[in-house]
């Protein structure tokens, strides 16, 4: 093996390292964070001399591992809420980007209309009008799940739509030049040429969008549906143990997202959405 060969193995595995080491180093910089954040936290109970009542929620005793059953048993709904309203959302974000892209004034000022209405009304406020205000105005009646699955997924769609239409308007018009010369309809274009290549260049925003998902969700506990937070507020008003059940929420959701965004960038390899130009 000669100079040359040798230096483009180094260089090689630099480059497989290095993602390595980012991430370790990213990694440790969060616990370092969650650590602080932590010895704070308990600083300052200390100092208001604040006795805590972590019995409530230990699994070593009876009462404690009721507890956090009950508190776990919402997981469930909070990701069935969110993956269905982020399906939904994704669906009507791309057919309400398309008409974006039209040479016709019309269907632009449709696209605009509506991802200027729906960006601009308040998430808690579309739940409770959706919740409340359809039976009076359509009378059309739904359940807490239902009704959070379409606000959720009518307010997340306005920023689905922009996502789309940015990743789209980002693909080269050679390429559609390419799909026009090749006599493919505006249908085959989109779903075999643009779209696939658009999809990977917004499929991190897509996974951040996921994760605004997962923390909006919460929100659908003011309609009563038992998902994570309705349950920790349940729980708080029975042992009066606010603090102590708000805690093990916030490591509930931080566990779930972190998961979620592990995942997301897996996928985001997976399809080569940071692959380096050659």
């Amino acid at each position: 093996m000669d100079a040359d060969q040798v230096a483009y193995c180094k260089v090689d595995s630099a480059e497989k390292i290095e993602p390595v080491e980012a991430l370790s180093k990213k990694r440790l910089f969060l616990y370092l964070f969650l650590i602080v954040i932590l010895a704070c936290m308990l600083s300052g109970c200390s100092r208001a001399n604040y006795n805590w009542g972590w019995f409530e929620i230990l699994p070593t005793t009876e009462r404690g591992a009721n507890n956090l059953r009950f508190l776990l048993s919402g997981v469930w709904l909070t990701l069935a809420l969110s993956l269905i309203a982020i399906f939904f959302s994704v669906v009507i974000g791309l057919f309400v980007a398309l008409p974006g892209l039209s040479s016709r004034s019309g269907l632009r000022w449709f696209n605009r209309t509506y991802v200027e209405l729906f960006r601009s009304i308040p998430v808690l406020v579309l739940i409770l009008w959706v919740y409340y205000g359809l039976p009076v105005v359509l009378g059309i009646s739904m359940n807490p799940f239902m009704a959070g699955v379409v606000a959720l997924a009518i307010s997340d769609s306005a920023f689905e739509a922009e996502i789309f239409r940015a990743g789209i308007q980002s693909i080269g018009r050679n390429q559609t030049e390419a799909a026009d010369s090749l006599g493919l309809s505006y249908i085959q274009k989109m779903r075999l040429i643009i779209l696939p290549q658009a999809i990977r260049r917004i499929l991190p925003p897509l996974g951040n969008q996921f994760v605004y998902m997962l923390k909006m969700s919460s929100l659908v506990s003011i309609i009563g549906l038992q998902e994570l937070t309705r349950k920790a507020n349940e729980l708080s008003v029975t042992v009066y143990r606010p603090l102590e059940i708000y805690t093990v929420l916030v490591l509930e959701y931080l566990f779930l997202i972190l998961i979620v965004s592990w995942m997301v960038r897996r996928l985001e390899d997976r399809l080569g959405a940071y692959q380096r130009p050659a």
